[in-house]
């Protein structure tokens, strides 16, 4: 019988994904992009979610979905028109169907106390659309059907023969095929099962089975329900054709047992392309992948330490050994770094619907286009720039497009545009988030910035259009004169700055007065293992990201000069900040080898005893405990165990 716990962490898991595709394709839908495929993928997502949600026993979702799938098959049969107010209503529904599934994560059961109005409503655009009857099989008082093949029929209704396979590598196909049956008795009548019921109930069957089903839906609908996840249909005729080849069938015992037991060629051509096609994606539980990366990261420092063992004791046999197993840990390594890349549409797609809320706020009508969804990013780095990017959407709609009248005086087309796209350069991922609106005012700013003290009135005249853009990741700094709850309240682009500063990424901003405004985010695509420079400072040992080291140079004193509280030095006809980070190592005897250090276009120089070698390490985030500490971006432990700092350059220059 079912693990209860298991079946419920694939139901939500699942659930997730068809509450998504219903989102993306409301807006889809709205945006009257393709509208005959959204609605399609709209009702398989409802009606599949509905199924799933009766079998579980979640009878308010089943209730709301089967309400919205009502409404979904209206539109799809041309009797009921899809409107903002419906729009807007179907949305609702998927919200409060999220809450249904956080709730249901949670171990509970949801009621139907926001969902009960909501089918309420959507009963009563049902009854404005078409009549009903499209929707049900007709009562015996309707107008007689046309006649059919009495072989075709069993009780008055077409009968099909239905052959499916549930995906081989699927850990709970008896759950697959006991969905797929409750869903096939929402729209007919299970005639027969080969095996029997029971038998795929408790698993005793090869992955595949067939069903001989009762139903007026007609074909269209049964190939819907049966190409659910993690299942393939593998062949569905009417009862006719079947009886005609059951002679040539081996797995047909119900309508004919005594039939010789034959191969099925046809059958088997058809079904070996889907195997083959399903084995290449499995799910895994992110939490194996975070302990298989664990076990992946002390292979890597233990590698180091077998390293200078080594290089102590100079055995040849040790050091062939050794270099075998390098290798081997170098693939697994960055195979391991495969696995944990994930595209970076699986947060790009919560945004379409954040657009149009917030359009729909403010009485704007705005475009929004993503590309370079398919880029991947490190799934540790996933989490944490939702959020940025989140805040950075929404102020573009809210602060940077125009309204409709204001556009149109501007000589702009009404609906403005508001475009995400993500690429890979060399070895980051360059996210940027664009506008064509109003842009950012230097002169506005320069005055808020004196308003609000930030700078005082000669600084401020003073301040060029970068400085005065730099503000806006200040603290308490906004220009907004309005306070409400998109934006405003004086709090975000510092938190956002922060954070992507957090994933050893950048953030930068261009803006056009009138034309637009463009937030550019750099980052990483990974952050555990890094090549990092080894080097010491007064005696200890710190290390440097590679990426952000331009070159090793000697330190001329006549070259090193003091400019107001900080000093600089001469190098390659550029005057570079010249940092000793005594108060982070204390003050070294003697120092004269310099590291020149570059971050998004800026460079520095920090004064070093010596350069120690380059090498592969883990870098571990600072503790809880530890907190955060200005320049110092983590730490990692090298070979011989020592605890070693990595310096945070992003934050230094």
């Amino acid at each position: 019988m079912f693990d209860e716990e298991v079946y419920r962490k694939l139901f939500v898991e699942e659930s997730r994904e068809n509450h998504e595709n219903i989102v993306n394709n409301l807006l889809a839908l709205e945006s009257g992009e393709d509208q005959q495929t959204a609605i399609d993928e709209i009702f398989r997502s409802a009606h599949t979610l509905k199924g799933m949600a009766a079998s579980m026993g979640f009878d308010a979702m089943e209730h709301l979905c089967h309400s919205m799938e009502d409404v979904f098959s209206l539109i799809r049969n041309g009797g009921l028109e899809v409107s903002p107010s419906l729009t807007d209503l179907l949305l609702t529904c998927t919200d409060v169907i999220e809450g249904m599934l956080d709730a249901i994560e949670a171990g509970e059961n949801p009621s139907d106390e926001q969902s009960g109005p909501l089918v309420q409503e959507l009963m009563a655009f049902a009854e404005e659309g078409s009549p009903v009857e499209d929707l049900i099989p007709p009562s015996p008082t309707s107008p007689p059907e046309p006649p059919r093949e009495p072989s075709r029929e069993v009780g008055g209704s077409p009968v099909y023969r239905m052959k499916v396979a549930v995906d081989p590598t699927s850990t709970m196909k008896d759950v697959r095929a006991m969905l797929l049956l409750q869903n096939l008795e929402d729209i007919g009548k299970i005639r027969s099962t080969t095996p029997s019921r029971d038998k795929i109930e408790d698993g005793i069957f090869d992955g595949t089975f067939e069903v001989v089903v009762e139903s007026d839906a007609g074909e269209d609908a049964l190939r819907t329900i049966a190409s659910g996840t993690e299942l393939s249909l593998l062949a569905l005729s009417p009862l006719e054709s079947y009886l005609a080849a059951e002679s040539m069938d081996a797995h047909e015992p119900v309508e004919t047992p005594e039939s010789p037991r034959a191969p099925a060629p046809q059958v088997q051509k058809t079904a070996r392309p889907e195997k083959i096609r399903e084995i290449k994606n499995i799910r895994v539980d992110i939490e194996r992948l975070d302990r298989m990366m664990n076990l992946v990261e002390d292979l890597v420092i233990n590698r180091g330490r077998l390293e200078q063992i080594a290089k102590k004791h100079g055995i040849k046999e040790f050091d062939e050994a050794l270099s075998m197993i390098g290798r081997s840990v170098s693939d697994l390594q960055n195979l391991m770094m495969g696995i944990r890349m994930m595209p970076l549409e699986r947060i790009f797609n919560r945004f379409p619907r954040v657009v149009r809320d917030v359009a729909n706020h403010d009485g704007k009508e705005v475009e929004f286009i993503v590309e370079g969804g398919e880029t991947e990013l490190d799934r540790s780095m996933m989490d944490g720039l939702s959020d940025p990017l989140l805040h950075i959407i929404r102020n573009a709609v809210n602060h940077g497009i125009e309204t409709p009248e204001a556009r149109k005086a501007a000589g702009k087309p009404v609906k403005g545009l508001v475009r995400l796209t993500a690429r890979r350069d060399k070895d980051n991922v360059i996210i940027n988030v664009e506008d064509d609106g109003a842009g950012i005012d230097p002169e506005k700013l320069r005055k808020k910035a004196v308003e609000k003290g930030f700078l005082t009135p000669e600084a401020a005249a003073s301040a060029t259009k970068d400085e005065l853009i730099a503000l806006l990741f200040e603290p308490g700094f906004s220009t907004s004169d309005v306070i409400n709850d998109i934006s405003g309240r004086g709090v975000g682009l510092d938190v956002v700055k922060k954070t992507i500063e957090s994933l050893k990424g950048t953030i930068k901003v261009e803006s056009e007065p009138g034309r637009g405004t463009k937030f550019e985010l750099v980052l990483p695509p990974t952050m555990a293992i890094i090549d990092v420079m080894m080097v010491r400072i007064n005696g200890r040992r710190c290390a440097i990201p590679v990426s952000n080291v331009v070159e090793v140079a000697h330190a001329k004193p006549e070259a090193i000069h003091r400019i107001g509280n900080s000093d600089a030095i001469l190098l390659r006809d550029q005057t570079l900040p010249l940092y000793r980070l005594e108060d982070m190592f204390g003050r070294a005897e003697k120092g004269d080898t310099l590291i020149v250090l570059q971050n998004d276009g800026r460079r520095c120089c920090i004064v070093v005893d010596y350069v120690d070698g380059q090498q592969e390490v883990v870098v571990k985030p600072l503790s809880r405990i530890a907190g955060y500490c200005r320049g110092i971006s983590g730490v990692t432990i090298p070979g011989d165990g020592d605890v070693v700092p990595v310096l945070d350059v992003n934050t230094m220059i």
